[in-house]
Formats: structure tokens, sequence, C-alpha cells
């Protein structure tokens, strides 16, 4: 029997357990070109938040009733595709379920680490870090010199950060939730962190970064952007990577209030998806894969046991609860 967890009503506000529900039933047969895939750890991001609602979006909505998906990593048990066989290790978009039949097309073959946990393709070698190469290095267009402001510096923000002191930042200033999250961004080499909580962002970026940053992560959006917008120099970058702030606000929030000052000092205001960047993959593990066997790079892991937790790990992921990348190990 496989289990899978499935949208079991779409939340108002904040997620409850009540809007997911376990379920078992039959595996499927694979067809010609499917693989069956044990999964081993699954992905809770925060970009599911958004999919929970019934919204057009750039990714389709969950389906009431339906299983949820997202990022896993799992073991071939029966394959009916050229170039796999069992106990294969592969990446595929199949998770909330501990057994996934899938297109071996949509699957993708990678190599176990010694060292390294297979959750590793799900973060610091996975869509996690990707999003940090390419937001940092295409969407934000870094160089050398820049003083760079990362907020809510979780998974990717952490990667985001030490990706660029690895480039030559000048100054690297990380926000986090958290006393003991601002002291693992220190450990990571941020030169400055701070607990948005503590008093309000502006002031706070203000004294971490006092002649001012030129390129800001945002993953929090908010107070965050109004305050980043505030402190950007002249023909600074801005890569608009979430608002995790929002998404359970039942109202648009009221920041940024300053937006017209990117007018004055030439600002670049982008949003981005990690899909449309996906040709950077290679490269980014090549690089970060260096970066990892040198020592220069550190990443972390909040792991949740069992698909029964999954939902409780997704919400803790909300709340804040993981330092690093969350994974479920199923």
């Amino acid at each position: 029997m496989a289990r899978q967890i499935t949208l079991a009503s779409r939340p108002a506000g904040w997620p409850t357990a009540e809007n997911f529900a376990l379920v078992e039933g039959e595996t499927p047969a694979p067809t010609e070109g499917q693989l069956v895939v044990r999964n081993l750890f699954m992905s809770v991001d925060p970009y599911m938040r958004g999919r929970m609602n019934d919204v057009k979006s750039y990714v389709p909505p969950f389906r009431l009733g339906e299983p949820l998906d997202g990022g896993a990593v799992g073991e071939v048990v029966e394959s009916r595709a050229d170039g796999f066989a069992p106990g294969d290790l592969v990446l595929h978009g199949l998770g909330w379920r501990d057994i996934a039949v899938l297109d071996a097309r949509h699957a993708r073959k990678v190599t176990p680490i010694e060292g390294l946990s297979p959750s590793a393709y799900l973060g610091v070698l996975g869509m996690t870090s990707l999003t940090a190469y390419a937001g940092l290095l295409d969407v934000a267009e870094f160089k050398p010199g820049d003083a760079v402001f990362v907020s809510g510096a979780g998974a990717v923000g952490s990667i985001a950060g030490q990706i660029a002191k690895l480039k030559g930042a000048s100054r690297v200033i990380g926000s986090a939730g958290s006393a003991e999250k601002v002291a693992h961004l220190l450990d990571l080499g941020f030169d400055a962190a701070f607990n948005y909580k503590d008093g309000p962002v502006g002031q706070q970026l203000k004294q971490a970064a006092p002649d001012g940053i030129d390129v800001y992560f945002d993953n929090v959006g908010a107070d965050h952007l109004e305050a980043a917008i505030s402190s950007l120099n002249q023909h600074g970058r801005v890569a608009l990577c979430g608002a995790i702030a929002a998404y359970n606000d039942t109202t648009p929030p009221a920041a940024p209030r300053n937006l017209a000052l990117a007018i004055g000092k030439r600002l670049t205001l982008r949003g981005f998806i990690v899909n449309d960047h996906g040709a950077r993959m290679p490269e980014m593990v090549a690089e970060i894969s260096g970066w990892l066997s040198e020592g220069k790079i550190s990443f972390q892991e909040t792991v949740v046991d069992g698909l029964d937790n999954a939902p409780e790990a997704f919400l803790g992921l909300l709340r804040g609860e993981n330092t690093g990348k969350m994974v479920v190990r199923l």
C-alpha cells in the first residue's frame, strides 16, 4: 500500500493540520517509460503555501482531494524506462508520498556522494542553491565589491549570502527571526545579522549597513523590502525571490510605502522563478560541490521524520521553526 498526503481543504489565512489528509491506496503498475520510486526525502517549501489557494499563478494550484507534490529524492524500485535501473537515485517532483510512479522524463538521475545525505539534492545541491545562485548572480547581477542584504536568510538566503562572500562582496547582511538563527548566519561568515523581531527593520539595516547596500535578495517583502529600498545605493538591484511576510495574510500588506525612491535612485527590481534558470543547474552544482569539498560553504538541514509528520513540518516552516533547509525523511 502506498501512502500520500492530500489537500483536504483550502486554508483561509494560516493553514492548519485539518487542511491535510493522509490516505492509503494501491500503487499503480508502471507503464512503458515509467519508474516506481521509493521516496527517501521530500521537501517542504514556502511557495507551496500559494499553491493551496485556488488562484491563477505561475504554477497550478493544488487540487482538493488530490495528493500534493513537490521536490523529492528516492530510489528506483522498478523501471520500465531505458537508462534507469533499480537502485538508481533520482530527483523528481512527486513528493508528499512514500511511493511515486512517474514518467522517467520527469526524473533526473543523481550520484550518491560519500558523506552527504541524499537530501542534499533537495537543498545545497538542488533547487535551494539554484535559487540563490541564479537570483544573486543573474537576476541581481551581483559584482565584486557589492554590499548585499539578504532577508529571511534561511535555506535559500543562507546560501545566497555565502555565495556573495565567496564572489567578493564587500559586506553581507542577513535578517532572521531568532537569536539562534542570527548566530548561525554569523557562523556562516555573514558580516552582520539581526533579528527582525527586535525592532524596526529599517533602523536595524541602517545600523548593519551604514554605507548602504547595492544588492537586496528579497525573501520576505513588506517591511523588509521597504527597508531595503531606503538603504539601497544608486543603481541598486533587487532580486524578488519571495514574500513570505504576506503568504498567510488575508489583506494586502501596507509596505513598501517608499517605492517612489526607486525612481531617483534608478533601482532595478526584478522578480524571478527558479524554473526559468534550469540551464544554470550544472554550473551551480559544479561550483557548489567544489566549495563543499574545500570546506568553503556550509549548510544546515532541519529533518522531520515520517510522511505523517509532513504537514506539521510544512506548518513549522511557515512559523520559522527550521534552521536551513526543511526536509522530511520518509
